[in-house]
Formats: structure tokens, sequence, C-alpha cells
């Protein structure tokens, strides 16, 4: 039987493609919402000045969790963002929980951000940060959103690097940092 070299090369090629784009399909961040708020769009922006690629969910899962290095759980409230994605305030509580203790079992950083400021922060914004922040291997917070000192006092007695910016724009320093020693800069 003649073999079709050009079908032989093809199968291989699309192989190669394959593996590659799978390898791909994983960045080294990963990026969620905890409270779905637009606020980590936010910090999306910030990404992209960065030059960090990131695999951004706001419904991020533990099964998604595929090699990344950092997690990036942005915690804002919103309402309407719970319902436009079809979750209650418990299951958005219980999804963020689950999803940042899977990636601390895989050794994933996670870095847990409030950028919102004073505007954000609210009764249903509390009980994500009250969830989350205490899980955090480091944290940054705009300076609005913390001035009754909550993220201090919820990360009291813990090892957790805490950076306190003024706006969005300056959470950049310190998250291109913390990525550096993370090993993704």
């Amino acid at each position: 039987m003649k073999t079709n070299k050009f079908a032989l090369r093809f199968v291989a090629a699309a192989t190669m493609v394959f593996l590659l784009a799978g390898a791909a399909w994983c960045a080294d961040v990963a990026l969620t919402s905890v409270g779905q708020s637009p606020d980590a769009t936010m910090v999306k922006v910030v990404l992209k000045k960065l030059k960090v690629e990131n695999d951004h969910d706001n419904l991020f899962t533990p099964e998604k969790l595929a090699g990344q290095k950092v997690l990036l759980a942005v915690v804002g409230g919103s309402s309407k963002g719970l319902g436009a994605a079809g979750i209650d305030k418990d299951q958005e509580k219980a999804r963020a929980v689950g999803l940042i203790e899977a990636a601390k079992g895989k050794g994933i950083k996670v870095l847990v951000l409030h950028v919102g400021g004073a505007g954000r922060r609210g009764q249903l914004t509390d009980m994500f940060i009250e969830a989350v922040t205490p899980l955090a291997d480091a944290l940054i917070v705009v300076k609005g959103g913390n001035d009754d000192g909550l993220f201090g006092r919820l990360i009291e007695g813990k090892n957790v690097p805490f950076a306190e910016v003024p706006t969005v724009r300056d959470t950049e320093g310190p998250l291109g940092e913390f990525l550096k020693q993370w090993g993704v800069l």
C-alpha cells in the first residue's frame, strides 16, 4: 500500500499544533471575580499594561486550574452581577472559597485584591472580603476600601504581605512585584 507523504505530514503537523495549543490554553495567571463586580476587568487592564497573559473567568472553578502559578481573586460584591451570573451570594462565597482552597492545594499563590474603594464596600462585599482575605498569600487594596482597617484585622498575626495603594492604577507596582516574586514576570 502506497503511503501518502502529504497526509502523514499533515497529520503530524496537526498533532503538533494540537499539543502546542493545549499548552497555550493555560496562562500563568488565573483571574476571577469574588462577588461578580466588574472590578476584575479593571485588574485585567493592569495585567495588560504589565504584559501578563491571564485566564480570566468570573466564574472560575477548581476544575479549570491547570498549571497556573497565581490566582488573582478580585473582591467586590454586586447584586446585579450575581443575578446576571445566575447565582446567589452563598453560592458565590462557596465557589470562591473552594477555588482558593483548591489553588492553595495545588501550590498556586493566591493574591486577593480589592480595587473598588469605599464605593464597593458594604454588607455584600464585606461578606466576601471576610471569607477570602484570610486565605490570601498576599493582598492589594485601594486605600479608600480599607478606611475601617478590615483587611489588616483579617490578616493580623499572619505573614501576609499587604500593599495599600491610592488608586487602581497604582496596583501596577505591587502587582508586578508579587508576580515577579512568584515567577510570572
